[in-house]
């Protein structure tokens, strides 16, 4: 029989039937003929007492379980080397999935008259003293009952055909956040999937995990680490020099900059600059980088230089421009004002062309610069200047703008293709705590060359120019802190990459971080809409757990009303003078799944996952367990020598060594 309330919360009265039970076979056992019965139809006697002494003691077993798990923390710990992995599925957890009966639960335990039953006994007691492992793990915190609803937990896995719609990982700090991302990297790495790992802060913990697993699944020598905060042993990267269209460079560059009112025509000025520059260097045969852009954007002239006479040596109406020009008068006040101010050779390259009527697309948008009076040029691109400064400055700025000839610098240099044909994994670390607006300008770089190898994969597959097929393979992006690295680039990699195998997870603290770093609800919320997994461990802000609550049914759950009645009765003839009535009614209420304190409440190591389509599961991530890792490394000091020793030979740790301004390499 089904019953409308399951009264899990209550005493185990079925305890009591089953000691009558048993204690009647023990009796029937000891004096059969007090009961009159003998031969078989004792031993019938004893089993049906027996039997039902047994399934009214499981009952009451059932029923003190429950309310003991009500209150136990239980802490989820695994070794790395037992961490679960799958090709086909992800590995989230041990837990259960949320339906109606769980809502029921929370609220029946968080009555007032249920709370004492929620205290442990004198039995309970006993056992936390004789048995300290048995007692609740310190630092877990939170409400142990948003668990202990479903005492049958089993693992939750999610297919990996859902990955590619992007999930979004939400949690307060120090509630398990960074430790779930290195269990879902660690699957990623084993199944052999390119690995990409943006790290603002510059987790050691979380960099130690990426290197231990890449050695534990036989990937270390696709292992590559950038770091900002620790250039001496950090892979070289160049974020404006791989693209598709040579429009990306300007605008990886611009992108940083400020877009508000007045700011947008600056902005999209230097856009145009950065665009020309970026044209001549890659027709000179160069690679654009950071520090070539702000070399040309303090002073364009030796690029314009350069390029004319690249240009002239080719063009065959230009045949002797080197004798013609030495023999060519030019009359500077004759010249627009802002060639006036220019220098000599370059006023002489630009008229020479001008008199010869010729026409080069690139010569002439790099003249066009010569026309602003240089004053008023140099306020035009002001804002750019101070970008490039910051990403032109000390140690760091040999890892942006690799010198790609020098024999002697063993770091090796890679791009988002290499990477992805590799099948490589990546940790980008980016000191984000010392230099926000770096981080901030790399990251964002990263993300658009990122989307821009996602758009090539996507029309032309993987491998493309390569000799031989190259097997396709999922492209897994780690993004923690992403409220620090999201800008206008990270949107077309979430609602666009998808169909070439990018499978972005993204972790934060608070949505409303997600909200000031974009500074529009509407691009938040387009955000949002990008990620079709939704985990939420416990926060903070009522705001963020709504974006999970806000998206579940409500449910019907039952509570008892006790109700009481007497009427007076007015015939003098009746035997009685009043008449009672007792009842316990069940009334049904609509309430929500969930409710934002739920979330708040979370313990540590716990989180709600939204999953398979909006399915709702309630799972414990398996802590680090406290037992060493020999796969582990000390430091950054071990990892640096197995860097070096991989590419080059013996190598000892670097001393530190001055990053004030003008300070270079290593």
């Amino acid at each position: 029989m089904a019953y409308p309330i399951e009264a899990l919360l209550r005493p185990a009265h079925e305890l009591r039937s089953a000691a009558v039970s048993a204690l009647g076979a023990v009796v029937v056992l000891a004096t059969p003929g007090t009961f009159l019965v003998n031969g078989a139809w004792e031993w019938l006697l004893v089993g049906a007492l027996i039997g039902h002494a047994a399934w009214r003691g499981a009952a009451g077993v059932r029923t003190l379980r429950y309310r003991i798990n009500l209150r136990r923390q239980r802490q989820y710990e695994v070794e790395s080397a037992a961490i679960p992995w799958s090709a086909e599925r992800l590995f989230l957890g041990r837990g259960f999935a949320w339906d109606q009966r769980h809502t029921q639960r929370l609220r029946e335990a968080r009555l007032p008259e249920n709370q004492p039953l929620l205290r442990p006994g004198l039995l309970g007691h006993l056992i936390e003293a004789f048995h300290p492992q048995a007692a609740a793990p310190a630092g877990l915190g939170g409400d142990p009952a948003i668990h202990g609803v479903e005492p049958v937990e089993a693992d939750i896995w999610m297919d990996i055909a859902e990955r590619v719609g992007h999930t979004l990982v939400l949690g307060t700090t120090r509630v398990g956040k960074t430790r779930l991302a290195e269990l879902l990297i660690t699957q990623d790495i084993r199944r052999g999937e390119v690995v990409i790992v943006f790290d603002p802060k510059g987790d050691i913990d979380l960099l130690r995990r990426v290197y231990a697993e890449a050695e534990r699944a036989g990937r270390s020598a696709e292992f590559f680490m950038f770091h900002l905060g620790h250039p001496e042993i950090s892979a070289r990267y160049n974020p404006v020099g791989s693209f598709s269209r040579i429009t990306e460079v300007a605008t990886r560059i611009a992108g940083q900059l400020p877009s508000e009112g007045q700011s947008a025509a600056f902005k999209e000025f230097v856009w145009r600059f950065v665009n020309v520059m970026a044209r001549a260097l890659v027709a000179l045969g160069r690679k654009p980088d950071y520090e070539e852009i702000n070399r040309y954007a303090s002073d364009v002239e030796p690029l314009l230089i350069d390029y004319f006479e690249h240009w002239f040596d080719r063009e065959p109406a230009a045949a002797g421009w080197r004798q013609e020009l030495q023999s060519m008068a030019i009359d500077k006040k004759s010249l627009d004002k802002g060639l006036q101010s220019r220098g000599v050779r370059a006023v002489s390259l630009v008229e020479y062309a001008r008199r010869k009527k010729l026409y080069d697309p690139i010569a002439h948008a790099l003249a066009s610069t010569l026309n602003y009076e240089k004053s008023h040029f140099d306020k035009l691109v002001a804002s750019l200047l101070p970008l490039m400064e910051k990403l032109t400055t000390g140690r760091t700025a040999a890892l942006l703008s690799p010198a790609l000839g020098d024999p002697a610098d063993w770091r090796p240099v890679f791009d988002w293709n290499s990477v992805i044909n590799l099948g490589g994994i990546v940790y980008v670390g980016l000191d984000a705590l010392s230099d926000y607006e770096v981080a901030a300008a790399v990251g964002n770089s990263m993300f658009a060359d990122l989307t821009s190898v996602a758009g090539s994969l996507y029309k032309f597959g993987p491998g493309r120019g390569l000799p031989g097929e190259i097997t396709p393979r999922r492209i897994a992006i780690h993004a923690d802190e992403f409220n620090e690295l999201i800008g206008d680039e990270f949107i077309p990699l979430l609602n666009k990459a998808g169909g070439a195998g990018f499978q972005v997870t993204a972790y934060t603290q608070t949505w409303s971080d997600v909200e000031a770093r974009t500074g529009s609800l509407a691009k938040a919320g387009q955000i949002a809409g990008n990620f079709n997994t939704l985990i939420m461990l416990r926060v903070k802000e009522v705001a963020t757990a709504e974006l999970l609550t806000n998206q579940l049914p409500d449910v019907q759950v039952i509570s008892t009303i006790v109700a009481s009645s007497v009427t007076d009765i007015d015939d003098p003839s009746a035997f009685a003078d009043f008449t009672s009535r007792n009842e316990d009614r069940i009334a049904p209420a609509s309430v929500r799944m969930l409710e934002p304190t739920d979330l708040v409440q979370l313990p540590k190591g716990q989180a709600f996952a939204l999953i398979h389509g909006g399915q709702l599961h309630k799972i414990r991530m398996p802590l680090p367990s406290a037992m060493h890792d020999p796969l582990m490394p000390i430091g950054l000091s071990e990892i640096g020598e197995t860097l070096r020793r991989r590419l080059d030979g013996p190598w000892t740790w670097p001393e530190e060594e001055d990053d004030s301004e003008g300070a270079r390499g290593d």
